[in-house]
């Protein structure tokens, strides 16, 4: 199933201006049905939606149709934004 992932970001920045006490969960299920974590993983590793945000920029990157070089120099731009968040990933899988 491919995954509209300019949607996805607008949906994302949605739910971030939505209710603050709704959005951590909301945020999490959104991410979790497009990785192998739950909500509660989401939540427990990414506990700000600025860091959720960051973590569906990168995958937005990741999965494009763009050339690898291309996603790699993306990721390179932004790596203070996505170094926690890669931080944070290898943690937990490594």
């Amino acid at each position: 199933m491919a995954i509209n992932w300019e949607e996805f970001k607008e949906d994302l920045e949605t739910t971030i201006d939505n209710e603050a006490d709704r959005t951590d969960e909301e945020l999490a299920s959104k991410i979790s049905s497009l990785t192998r974590m739950t909500n509660e993983e989401i939540i427990e590793l990414f506990p700000l939606p600025a860091d959720t945000k960051k973590l569906a920029a990168l995958m937005s990157i990741v999965h494009s149709s763009e050339a690898k070089n291309t996603k790699i120099n993306k990721i390179v731009s932004n790596a203070e934004d996505f170094g926690g968040i890669v931080f944070t990933l290898l943690r937990k899988f490594v």
